[in-house]
């Protein structure tokens, strides 16, 4: 038989404390000071005199022939890795890099035996440094949220903008023009501004989801082998435009 005896109270109650506080430290959402975050965000592209060569080219050698003409480049995917580091409670430094990449292909088949290959293609790798701003949080059991602003600088390199023709088998009837390759490059400067929420949860992976605008202008591009200045179909110097507003969906890793 099993008595009751009243000096057990205190060791229970300790123990129900006990159990009761491991199972809220276990529930808490967990914030670190330094994360890893991985970015997708599909984005527009406003694209500069590059869509005006391409309109150019199909007005020059696609729509005359019946074929369909290439469209422009608009829209486009970043892809981004960087470092967050909370240096306050509400204020995050972030440094990163990325790459935001369009690209489309056509093919025709002009006659027997013949194939023309068309690629044109959008390139540019975005450095970013930055500050971001959170606000109150919201905290509801092992669910934390904090919205946030932000922006910085960025350092735009491997910018480039091609167009490849492969022809094989044409005749000077068929032709489009022969096989060739042009590409213009150069480094630029640019800034980025951004918005949304974090999201943390009881583990060391966290979630942002939220929207960023980023201002990459390249002017004056340089032909990639001669390292000579390119002129727009306007005549103007060539000007890609790698600007543009996407939606980012972020994963961090708590470190």
């Amino acid at each position: 038989m099993i008595r009751f005896r009243p000096g057990y109270i205190p060791a229970l109650a300790a123990l129900v404390v006990l159990t009761t506080t491991a199972a809220e430290v276990r529930a808490s959402a967990e914030v670190h000071k330094l994360s890893f975050v991985v970015s997708a965000i599909p984005t527009s592209i406003n694209g500069g005199n590059f869509n005006d060569a391409i309109d150019q080219f199909n007005q020059a050698h696609l729509t005359p022939r019946g074929f369909e003409g290439l469209s422009k480049v608009t829209f486009g995917w970043q892809f981004d890795a960087e470092l967050n580091y909370f240096a306050r409670p509400n204020l995050a430094v972030t440094v990163g890099v990325g790459q935001i990449h369009a690209q489309q292909k056509r093919e025709f088949l002009p006659a027997l035996a013949e194939d023309i290959q068309i690629r044109v293609e959008m390139l540019s790798v975005p450095i970013h440094a930055g500050l971001d701003y959170y606000f109150t949080p919201y905290n509801q059991g092992d669910f934390l949220a904090r919205a946030y602003v932000g922006g910085g600088a960025i350092a735009a390199v491997g910018n480039k903008a091609l167009m490849e023709q492969v022809e094989v088998g044409t005749d000077s009837t068929t032709s489009l023009g022969g096989s060739y390759v042009h590409a213009v490059v150069r480094d630029s400067p640019g800034y980025y501004i951004q918005g949304g929420v974090h999201m943390w949860f009881a583990s060391k992976f966290s979630v942002m989801l939220g929207v960023m605008y980023r201002s990459i202008i390249v002017r004056q591009m340089l032909d990639r082998a001669t390292y000579q200045p390119v002129l727009a179909p306007d005549g103007s110097p060539f000007t890609l435009d790698v600007s543009g507003i996407g939606a980012r969906m972020a994963i961090a890793i708590g470190l």
